[in-house]
Parts: structure tokens; C-alpha cells; sequence
């Protein structure tokens, strides 16, 4: 068995599809965990770009001092 996501809350959406019981509810909680995966991907893609941009700015620096040392 594989390790559960720390974002998946396997209880949650265990009980929203025992309460899925006609097409509706089943299409809205198709909807969320669409929606709820993409807002975890945004969020990812969100930090990746904030430590990206934070190695960019740390070279910067550490070239720029080293332009002056010399």
C-alpha cells in the first residue's frame, strides 16, 4: 500500500462519494477533485517559482560581491 498525499484527505472524500448517491453529486465531487488538484498543482508551481527566483537573487548577490572584492 502506498503512502497517502499529506494534502489527501482520504476520509473527506471517502464520505462526500458514500454521499454521492446520483449524478449531480457525483459530477460536483468529480468538479472538486478536479478543482482541489489544481489549486495543489498552482500552489506547487507557486513555491517552485519562490525558490527560483530566490537562487536567482542569492547568485546576483554573491556575483555582484564578488565584482567588488576585486
Amino acid at each position: 500500500m502506498r503512502k497517502q498525499d499529506l494534502g489527501f484527505d482520504y476520509h473527506r472524500y471517502h464520505r462526500l462519494l458514500s454521499e454521492a448517491d446520483n449524478e449531480d453529486k457525483r459530477l460536483a465531487l468529480i468538479e472538486l477533485l478536479i478543482e482541489e488538484k489544481a489549486r495543489d498543482r498552482l500552489a506547487a508551481q507557486r513555491a517552485s517559482d519562490r525558490a527560483a527566483m530566490t537562487a536567482h537573487t542569492i547568485a546576483t548577490v554573491l556575483r555582484n560581491g564578488r565584482r567588488s572584492a576585486d
